[in-house]
């Protein structure tokens, strides 16, 4: 009897300490209330390059006239257009999404999607159509603002923030891929903060949300239908959705979208460095325990990193509170700013943090180059595995001007081959210390301790860029 007592009540606690995992089984989200609510403020958006014809009085009205436009990268991607007879170029279309976020009838898109439109229209989701004007556009975030005029108000999408969008969040896409309009689809939030090199200031959302071809420019929701994106591109092998979709956060979008509408154009701030990735072997060279942040390659001369006194070789591990854990966390933040902004640099130099305060200048600046004495001794290999020489006033300035340093001659180690060095390749710096000329190069190398890692500042073909390798210790017999 008490046994059966005993495994009774084990029962009834098993039960219910069970109930909050079963609690948190809810099944999958239902999002046919966000779309009935967003769908009507989701647009259709067809646009139109105008063909070349060619001379009247030609006798050929298809004869292709000199200085025609190149086909538009849209259009390249979008449309496989063919050319007319003699070269003639027909109009040529192209379509994606947007959404209109201002009840007076403004419009956001991707800049890619209505880039080089001689005529944009506007589809409504009830089928009405209206050309737009183009507001603005700006390529570095590849955001577009348009507008229509309607006499009466619009449906339009509230602006939520990602900031606090985290990864395995439901979203929803809504758009026209393949001219297939008000498809949505949905999916979770993969990661946050991603890159790349054609807009280098737009910390990316990365979904597993399937996005095609004229998706560009529709709205990324959150669960309470509020944008929290705007669907830029995929990464696939075949140009169809593999699973890797790309969206620009809701907060790039309204600050291009605020200073296209009041100003034309868009300013953003530039600390003036250019910046490299940090590897292992380079963390190691530069006495950091964990490779992280932004390694400065180089500075702009008189810019606002130089004027504060941050230098080659310091890594920037924190930009006005925000860390950067990769060198692609430094161009959003410091772009977010608007020039003149006043702004608190952390770094590590030779394994010590630094601050520095920085004033922003405006993006554009220039570079500066100046021209050093010249030597004329050649040093034989060495604990580095290179041959090198002092540089005289000719070669100086075949190779660019740098500043000091020296020039590689020959390449002995097979690690220093291995991770890019070359001839002709002239070393500024060995492990953040300056290399004026030969006497530096050497009493450099002398202090270089076997096994460890060395982080040597090269110049080649007017760039200046970290290199960090493990010199190969030779044993001795």
């Amino acid at each position: 009897m008490q046994h059966r007592i005993r495994v009774q009540i084990a029962v009834l606690l098993m039960f219910f300490v069970s109930l909050p995992l079963a609690a948190k089984v809810t099944g999958l989200p239902d999002f046919t209330e966000l779309v009935e609510k967003a769908g009507p403020a989701v647009v259709n958006i067809r646009v139109t390059q105008f063909g070349s014809r060619g001379p009247r009085g030609s006798g050929q009205d298809d004869e292709l006239g000199e200085g025609h436009p190149e086909i538009p990268e849209f259009f390249r991607r979008y449309f496989n257009v063919p050319e007319g007879p003699r070269g003639q170029q027909p109009d040529r279309q192209g379509a994606g999404s947007g959404f209109i976020y201002d009840e007076e009838g403004y419009i956001l898109t991707n800049h890619h999607v209505i880039e080089n439109a001689d005529e944009i229209i506007i589809r409504m989701a009830d089928r009405r159509e209206f050309e737009a004007e183009l507001i603005g556009s700006d390529d570095a975030s590849d955001i577009a603002v348009l507008k229509i005029e309607v006499d009466e108000d619009l449906p339009f999408l509230r602006l939520g923030e990602s900031e606090s969008l985290k990864a395995g969040e439901w979203v929803a896409a809504i758009g026209s891929p393949f001219n297939f309009e008000q498809s949505v689809t949905a999916g979770i939030v993969s990661a946050k903060g991603r890159s790349n090199q054609a807009q280098q200031y737009v910390p990316f959302i990365q979904t597993d949300v399937a996005i095609n071809r004229g998706n560009s420019g529709g709205p990324l929701l959150n669960m309470d239908g509020e944008v929290i994106g705007i669907n830029s591109w995929i990464l696939s092998s075949s140009g169809g959705y593999i699973g890797l979709s790309f969206s620009i956060p809701v907060e790039v979008a309204i600050s291009t979208a605020r200073q296209l509408r009041e100003t034309g154009k868009v300013e953003r701030g530039l600390l003036g460095v250019m910046v490299g990735a940090v590897t292992r072997e380079m963390a190691e060279a530069l006495g950091l325990d964990r490779p992280v942040g932004a390694l400065v390659n180089d500075v702009t001369s008189d810019g606002s990193a130089a004027r504060a006194g941050i230098e080659p070789g310091d890594v920037i591990l924190d930009f006005n509170g925000d860390a950067v854990e990769t060198w692609n966390d430094l161009p959003p933040l410091v772009g977010a700013n608007p020039p003149g902004t006043k702004a608190r640099v952390m770094v590590s130099r030779d394994g010590k943090e630094k601050i520095f305060n920085v004033t922003l200048d405006a993006l554009g600046g220039e570079s500066g180059t100046a021209v050093a004495e010249d030597e004329e001794d050649v040093q034989p290999a060495n604990a580095l595995g290179l041959v090198v020489e002092s540089i005289s006033s000719d070669r100086r300035r075949e190779l660019g001007d740098p500043e000091g340093g020296v020039v590689i001659t020959e390449i002995e180690s097979d690690d220093a081959w291995r991770v890019g060095l070359r001839p002709g390749d002239v070393i500024l710096m060995i492990n953040n210390r300056d290399v004026e000329d030969m006497d530096d190069f050497e009493a450099l190398v002398e202090k270089i301790e076997p096994g460890r890692a060395v982080a040597l500042r090269i110049w080649r073909n007017g760039t200046a860029n970290f290199i960090a390798y493990t010199p190969r210790v030779e044993e001795k017999e």
